[in-house]
């Protein structure tokens, strides 16, 4: 494996904690990705199983699990109140590595949205409150419209809109990708036990 691959300093085959070797990783991917190391696929689901997918930011990763915020009236805001099962896919092509990442959600405290919202850009936190997100929209020069309008009206302090919060993707299982030659692929598996504690094995490519 070349020394590219190596550069986490955690040997895929010989790690036991999924939480630390994403760290390793995510830091690995913040030195080498150009854009948005911490972006990632996010897929949902009506209750029906109709699916849908989406690139999103991480914004907070520890050992309770993943965190991105968004407007909670969207698509993927109402698919994940009425279907708190997700999927994640994270893929750094410079490193040649992919992490899956299959659990449950819940919603984030107001306070924790809060937090996030207030160190927002000042036009992001405009635009969360000038974009009805996943509604249908009749021109470009609507939203601008409506994004001024916010602007006026929010001088200063711009408060979160009551329906943009975040939410926590637990995980059930993580799975870590390295690319190898001729497709042989390692693909580490790590599942979550009832008791909390993680089990690993490996899968064919």
């Amino acid at each position: 494996m070349s020394e590219m691959h190596q550069r986490c300093g955690i040997p895929l085959a010989e790690a036991t904690d999924p939480h630390v070797l994403f760290d390793c990783w995510m830091k690995d991917a913040k030195a080498s990705e150009l854009n948005d190391p911490n972006a990632m696929s996010l897929a949902t689901a009506t209750p029906g199983g109709v699916p849908s997918v989406r690139i999103v930011l991480l914004k907070r990763f520890d050992a309770s699990g993943f965190a991105f915020y968004t407007n909670g009236e969207s698509r993927k805001g109402g698919e994940l109140r009425a279907n708190p099962h997700a999927a994640l896919c994270f893929h750094w092509k410079s490193r040649h590595r992919q992490v899956r990442v299959e659990g449950t959600i819940t919603e984030l405290p107001a306070a924790d949205a809060d937090a996030y919202f207030e160190h927002r850009p000042r036009m992001s936190q405009v635009g969360a409150w000038a974009s009805q997100q996943s509604r249908p929209l009749a021109s470009r020069e609507e939203l601008e419209s409506l994004t001024k309008q916010v602007g006026e009206r929010f001088p200063k302090e711009v408060p979160r809109p009551p329906y943009w919060t975040g939410f926590l993707l637990t995980p059930r299982t993580i799975e870590f990708w390295q690319e190898g030659d001729f497709r042989l692929h390692d693909r580490i598996l790590f599942t979550c036990g009832a008791d909390g504690s993680w089990g690993k094995g490996r899968i064919f490519p």
